[in-house]
């Protein structure tokens, strides 16, 4: 089974079993909701502990979390630096024209003439819109924006991106 980073537990809060988390996802209310299974990775572990969430809220920048049959500080200690993971099979369908992470990392990105400029090696969030790092086998990397003006077509199935050279792009 596959796994999907949604958050990292950075350390404890308070005495009653909080951990704080760095939110690694675009839908924190749902992967975070109360009731919600998710895998607990341990730094050190080789399979997860499946924990279900018995409270959630939103503190600063992070999300803080309580866990069903941890409740007190003692027992979430052993968690500080674990990475909170959903399978594979629980992510939900997106948009039209929106991807997850993992779908894009990796495709093959052409021209619309047929040139092959290299694959996305990394996303980038800006604010504004995402940003493609686009590494071909030899040069420099291309940094592409993720618009309708810019990308054409993309085909998850046969990991290929088709994107309009705009003058000034790959420069």
């Amino acid at each position: 089974m596959q796994w999907f980073n949604v958050g990292k537990i950075v350390n404890t809060h308070g005495i009653r079993g909080e951990v704080r988390v760095l939110s690694r996802t675009d839908f924190p209310e749902e992967r975070f909701a109360v009731g919600t299974k998710l895998g607990l990775f341990t730094p050190d572990a080789k399979k997860p502990i499946t924990v279900k969430i018995a409270s959630h809220r939103q503190h600063k920048n992070f999300e803080l979390l309580t866990f069903e049959g941890y409740p007190n500080i003692n027992d979430v200690e052993p968690f500080k630096e674990s990475y909170l993971r959903i399978a594979e099979h629980d992510l939900t369908e997106l948009e039209d024209n929106a991807f997850y992470h993992h779908e894009i990392l990796g495709c093959a990105v052409y021209s619309t003439e047929g040139q092959e400029l290299g694959k996305i090696t990394e996303i980038l969030e800006t604010g504004a819109n995402d940003v493609w790092e686009v590494t071909p086998e030899k040069g420099k990397k291309h940094y592409i924006p993720y618009t309708e003006e810019i990308v054409k077509e993309v085909d998850i199935d046969e990991k290929k991106v088709i994107i309009e050279v705009i003058e000034g792009l790959l420069s």
